[in-house]
């Protein structure tokens, strides 16, 4: 075999196992694989997992941090604003650079699956396209990057944005994104789905909005995209992020909107790092966490996945491409702390992600491809309480990162 996974613990299963790969694909799990490997890799007790998927990024924007003037107060407005200073001079290479940064983090933290945003709208018109477009092939052999074209300035109220969406389909998006809830008017948030949905079909791509990211109970654009996502039928293939607003809904209308997803087929995206972050700015005490519904969603039989969202730029100041990390600001936002709940939020970064941006081949299964870490330590809980980085990450049958940690206690 090409490579072989030596003594390693699996998710939910007794035991040790092997793992075989040849070529980019999984061929054997078993107690023991007798053949030998040309490479093999001793996994000593700790757990493999496949490769980690972050599902909502702006590679765009990433490391602006380093070259923008500081926020004051961290209002959307703001961010807004701290944005429109550079995006209007983005170039390829610029992106490119930092865009590829954040890509290699993330690949050192076990992340090989990246849904990157791109911003579209009269300010930086397609250069985010272009940008992000460029750093899917050039990543193309080590990671799996699909581009959003992202309506950052909303549609209606944007003049010109339908067009430019229009063209970087053309161009090779793909993903349609939309910010309904941004919109001025309600008739409006409901237009800019119909032109989404109108465009993904067109173009037969998946949609993914940020949608409802606010406080506002009187928010109301995720249960028209349930709703939509239902008649045009689109379910299974429609992911939201944010949804704050929900959290703020009484629950017999959070209940009714939560039905809807669930029988749309909705995945639902927790950010919690940049909920924590810009929600509740207009809070006094108790100030809110600002992150949906995530226990409750989940609970529900709604597919919750979680990701990263932001890397040091005008929306956050840090972030570090981690999705363990990511998943540890779960847990302690949404109050899951119990085993089952550490268990199902590892699903967020990994099977739950994967559903989502309908990945073929995901899984630990023979038959999968072979995008596995090899994680620090034996147990999900333990992975997530140290925060130690995969001691392999493996894509396509190929390592890819090898990360080792000496300390030494001197006393």
């Amino acid at each position: 075999m090409d490579l072989i996974i030596r003594h390693a613990r699996l998710k939910g299963q007794a035991g040790s196992w092997d793992i075989g790969i040849n070529g980019d694909r999984i061929v054997a799990l078993a107690e023991e694989i007798r053949d030998a490997g040309n490479i093999e890799v001793d996994a000593a007790g700790n757990l493999v997992m496949p490769t980690y998927v972050n599902g909502h990024i702006h590679l765009d924007k990433c490391f602006l941090q380093e070259k923008m003037r500081p926020n004051k107060d961290y209002t959307f407005g703001e961010c807004l604003e701290l944005t429109w200073e550079h995006k209007a001079h983005y170039t390829t290479e610029d992106i490119l650079e930092r865009a590829g940064r954040a890509v290699q983090e993330g690949i050192l933290n076990g992340t090989t699956v990246f849904r990157a945003f791109a911003d579209v709208d009269s300010y930086t018109e397609l250069r985010g396209v272009e940008g992000l477009l460029a750093l899917r092939e050039r990543w193309r052999d080590v990671a799996h990057i699909e581009v959003v074209a992202f309506p950052q300035e909303g549609i209606v109220r944007d003049a010109g944005t339908r067009e430019l969406l229009e063209e970087a389909m053309r161009m090779g998006a793909d993903v349609v994104g939309g910010l309904p809830w941004f919109e001025m008017l309600d008739d409006e948030a409901r237009a800019h789905i119909d032109f989404c949905f109108e465009l993904a079909k067109q173009y037969d791509k998946d949609i993914h909005m940020l949608v409802d990211d606010t406080d506002n109970p009187l928010s109301r654009s995720l249960e028209y995209l349930a709703v939509k996502t239902l008649r045009e039928g689109y379910q299974g293939r429609v992911s939201a992020s944010h949804c704050g607003a929900l959290a703020a809904y009484n629950e017999t209308h959070a209940y009714k909107v939560m039905d809807l997803l669930k029988q749309a087929n909705v995945s639902i995206s927790s950010n919690p790092h940049i909920s924590l972050v810009v929600q509740g700015r207009y809070d006094s005490e108790p100030i809110r966490r600002g992150i949906t519904r995530v226990k409750q969603l989940w609970q529900h039989g709604v597919n919750v996945f979680s990701s990263q969202d932001d890397v040091a730029d005008p929306f956050y100041p840090f972030g570090r491409n981690d999705q363990q990390e990511v998943v540890s600001y779960v847990c302690h936002t949404a109050h899951m702390a119990a085993p089952s709940e550490i268990e199902a939020a590892f699903d967020f970064v990994t099977y739950n992600a994967a559903r989502a941006l309908r990945l073929h081949g995901y899984g630990l299964e023979p038959g999968c491809k072979a995008d596995l870490n090899v994680l620090a330590a034996p147990t999900v809980r333990e992975v997530l309480r140290l925060q130690q980085p995969p001691g392999w990450v493996i894509r396509a049958g190929k390592v890819l990162a090898h990360t080792t940690l000496q300390r030494e206690f001197i006393r």
